[in-house]
């Protein structure tokens, strides 16, 4: 797990609540702030595709930090988190009909996936393992079935619209304005985790994972942090597919299949399991991955490259080949994922040219 830090000789806590900080030095705060601000200022300069893929990375990477509390954190597994993504559309898109407004909406939806997610959940208090895993699979193919079916909550195969983000009479559904829309989720929703893994509970939470034998005998409660981690997993999907609702308009079954969960999996593999950073690396990543395999089709288009391998017909098939690919490589090559590479990196330079 990314989770050990490496610290120069003679830097030592002496108190807990030194040891327990956001930010372990003065100049990574001033780096977060910087990169917030900048992140303010860039519907000033970025083009709108740009924006895009940005408000893109925020959804998808508040849906995915929730599976990465489940899976890196908590040490359990789900392949079927693409429903609760999904889930959290539909229930934002149909209390925004009913005249909830849209902030509350998707508050309340990620809410309402929690219980969703509880209850799925209840298997992890007696399951573990492959067996999760199949009951996982199970909720996948369930709720897609449900989403198909209940034409009131759904719309059934037709879909359903979701109303456009205001806030206060104000529309904020263009990309320049719903950036921040996201933006503002995004830096919630991971204060909010970060701030959770400092408590009694996020512990409590690590300890299951690491041994939940020692952990049961030091009195935590096996039963209610399996089944917690997956309340806060569910919600933190409901969450991102209540903003990806609402910035398309429109919500679908269609796409919320299992290879979206894999690709859930894939982000927190890539960015490293059990590290915050790391999930947001992880999605970067895999946002931009079927981007920059388009872009080097349209460099190779005409070469000799292009005439065998027929980039142009084949793309979406290469960028699914690549995903796999990528997830492969990175457990062989990267197990711990671009947030341990990355502290390899900031630890050579900090500690040139001293090898501990």
């Amino acid at each position: 797990m990314a989770l050990t830090t490496m610290r120069p000789c003679g830097d030592y806590r002496t108190s807990y609540r030194a040891d327990q900080t956001i930010f372990q030095t003065r100049l990574t705060l001033i780096f977060v702030i910087l990169a917030i601000v900048a992140l303010c200022c860039a519907p000033l300069f970025a083009s709108r595709y740009a924006l895009s893929l940005m408000i893109q990375i925020g959804y998808l990477g508040i849906a995915a930090l929730g599976l990465n509390i489940l899976v890196g954190f908590s040490g359990q597994i789900s392949i079927g988190h693409a429903v609760f993504f999904g889930f959290g559309g539909f229930a934002s898109a149909f209390l925004a009909d009913k005249g909830v407004p849209v902030p509350l909406a998707i508050v309340l939806a990620g809410l309402w996936t929690t219980v969703v997610g509880l209850i799925f959940g209840l298997p992890a208090a007696r399951v573990k393992g492959l067996y999760l895993a199949i009951a996982t699979l199970a909720a996948q193919f369930i709720l897609q079935d449900f989403f198909v079916r209940a034409e009131w909550f759904t719309g059934g195969t037709h879909g359903a619209m979701a109303a456009p983000f205001t806030l206060f009479g104000f529309d904020l559904s263009g990309d320049d304005k719903y950036f921040y829309v996201v933006l503002f989720f995004v830096v919630i929703g991971y204060v909010g985790a970060t701030n959770l893994m400092r408590s009694r509970d996020g512990r409590a939470l690590i300890a299951v994972r690491d041994h939940y034998l020692s952990a049961e005998m030091m009195g935590v409660n096996l039963t209610k942090y399996r089944t917690m981690a997956f309340g806060i997993s569910s919600f933190y999907a409901g969450i991102g597919g209540a903003l990806y609702a609402h910035y398309v308009g429109f919500m679908s079954v269609e796409g919320l299949d299992i290879l979206f969960s894999i690709q859930f999996l894939g982000m927190i593999i890539i960015g490293g399991l059990g590290s915050i950073m790391g999930t947001l690396m992880g999605t970067v990543f895999m946002v931009l991955l079927p981007e920059a395999t388009g872009w080097l089709a349209s460099a190779l288009s005409g070469s000799v490259i292009d005439q065998v391998l027929h980039l142009k017909d084949g793309i979406t098939y290469m960028r699914e080949m690549l995903i796999g690919a990528t997830i492969i490589l990175f457990l062989i090559f990267e197990p711990d994922g671009l947030a341990h590479r990355w502290r390899l990196i900031k630890a050579y330079w900090k500690l040139y040219p001293f090898s501990y």
